[in-house]
């Protein structure tokens, strides 16, 4: 019985460690696959942040890449132009702003697909920042162009204007010669058709109760002149009415002249000197010689001393003579 007993309590025993060892296998295959799957997991973990960060690097290189393209493209676009050039000056701005918001994306947030996103807009942004520098240019070119043509027109029509306002002198110069020459020819045909006089007498008279007049040689006595002249042939001149302007010229130089009696102003056709003259005759003339007379009676007395007498026709001196009176 002793020894039966004995034997229950030995399997008893190593059943327990049995038992014991079991759990302590299952506790470290547990804890074995718990460690197996910890370290896969982290793995797992280390290889999509591995993955993440190269990711994120392709990014940031791939942003650089870009926007340092963009910066050398859009500079390359200067010119003389300033306002193309403060466009792009604002672009490369916006640029800038662009690239590091991505930048602090891609570094601090780690949305690399919201990244990759803005990337994308980044280069469409570009693209279209070209495009608008591009098509201004195209127009500053045109617009250019179209200025260098006008420009060219502008000096053609000054040289067009230049040589038609020369031609437009030459011809006023020519115009000027001829009318000069035509008023030379015409001063030339008028001189040709002066009707000359000649016999050019005046006398003083004194007109006596009865009406009648008598020749008076002192001044004191003399209440009028009679100037009479002859008209010499000139077959230049066409027949009909001419004029002849007298001057009666007092021993003081003076004209002597009555507006009311018919004095007036007449102009020299040589020297366009106004000259008054005392009375002026009209008559029709024939080509032939013509006797002419004429009586000027003065409101005033006679000086002493001798007259000079001068005979107009178309605004020459056609005669002169004299005459004094004591």
């Amino acid at each position: 019985m002793t020894t039966t007993n004995s034997n229950a309590g030995t399997n008893n025993s190593k059943q327990r460690m049995i038992a014991i060892a079991a759990i302590i296998v299952v506790a470290l295959l547990t804890v074995n696959a718990f460690l197996l799957y910890n370290k896969f997991t982290q793995d797992k973990k280390l290889a999509q942040q591995a993955t993440e960060l190269e990711e994120a690097e392709k990014l940031k290189a791939e942003l650089e890449k870009q926007y340092y393209e963009a910066l050398s493209e859009l500079e390359t676009m200067r010119g003389e132009n300033e306002e193309l050039n403060a466009l792009i000056e604002q672009q490369q701005a916006e640029l800038k702003d662009q690239k590091d918001k991505i930048d602090r994306m891609i570094r601090n947030e780690g949305d690399l697909k919201r990244a990759r996103t803005e990337i994308a807009n980044l280069k469409a942004q570009i693209e279209q920042y070209i495009a608008e520098i591009t098509q201004l240019k195209e127009e500053n070119q045109l617009l250019a162009d179209e200025n260098t043509q006008l420009q060219e027109d502008k000096a053609m029509l000054e040289t067009d204007l230049t040589q038609q306002r020369t031609a437009n002198e030459e011809l006023n110069t020519e115009k000027a010669q001829l009318v000069s020459a035509n008023e030379d020819l015409s001063k030339t045909v008028t001189f040709a058709s002066v009707v000359k006089v000649d016999n050019i007498e005046a006398v003083g008279l004194k007109v006596k109760d009865n009406g009648k007049t008598a020749k008076k040689s002192l001044a004191k006595n003399v209440d009028q002149l009679q100037v009479c002249f002859n008209t010499t042939i000139n077959e230049v001149t066409t027949a009909g009415r001419e004029q002849f302007f007298v001057r009666i010229i007092n021993p003081v130089g003076e004209t002597i002249a009555i507006e009311e009696q018919g004095s007036g102003i007449m102009t020299s056709s040589q020297t366009n000197e106004q000259i008054r003259y005392t009375q002026v005759k009209e008559l029709n003339y024939n080509n032939d010689k013509q006797e002419v007379c004429f009586s000027w009676e003065s409101t005033l007395p006679f000086q002493k001393g001798t007259y000079e007498v001068e005979i107009y026709n178309k605004g020459y001196l056609a005669g002169t003579g004299n005459f004094t009176l004591k």
